[in-house]
């Protein structure tokens, strides 16, 4: 008798699209999960990373959610601007924004600096105008090998928005 767990790919029989949301159903014995709406998702079972076959974008997900993986800063940018929208409309204003610091690299090139004055300590870089600074490494805190950012909000609550909760 087969184990029926080995029918499927790594994520199981079903999940949930990163993009609408919907129930997806596994293609059995595939690596593939296929949307309606979106398109075949291939899982990865060597780097646990969910791939949009017609995009390439990779998703890792963590709790229940899935997370868009960027490997160019104008996505991350992107992302970061929308939540900042998300959260705008909803009656609340950012006063920090945390990115993971597997992006540091990626996206230092965008952030604003200023020269500080004379005597004056120099400020954290700037995106939308918000202070910035990096997550923990992920050997301290492991969120942050999949999420790709925090926003603070008053008085200093942390809210996280995972990419597909973006257009909803």
């Amino acid at each position: 008798m087969i184990n029926s767990s080995l029918q499927y790919p790594i994520f199981g029989p079903e999940i949930q699209c990163p993009h609408c949301r919907q129930t997806v159903p596994a293609l059995t014995l595939t690596d593939t999960y296929l949307c309606t709406r979106h398109g075949a998702f291939e899982a990865d079972p060597k780097t646990g990373e969910l791939v949009h076959l017609q995009s390439g974008r990779h998703w890792k997900q963590w709790g229940d959610e899935w997370y868009r993986q960027h490997n160019h800063p104008d996505g991350i940018r992107f992302e970061i601007h929308e939540a900042l929208d998300r959260l705008y409309t909803q009656g609340y204003r950012a006063t920090k924004v945390i990115i993971a610091v597997r992006y540091q690299e990626l996206i230092s090139g965008y952030l604003e600096r200023s020269i500080p004055w004379r005597g004056q300590a120099e400020q954290s870089p700037k995106l939308y105008g918000l202070p910035v600074v990096f997550s923990p490494k992920p050997e301290v805190e492991p969120r942050w090998e999949v999420i790709n950012f925090d926003l603070e909000k008053e008085p200093g609550v942390p809210v996280r928005y995972p990419y597909f909760r973006l257009f909803e």
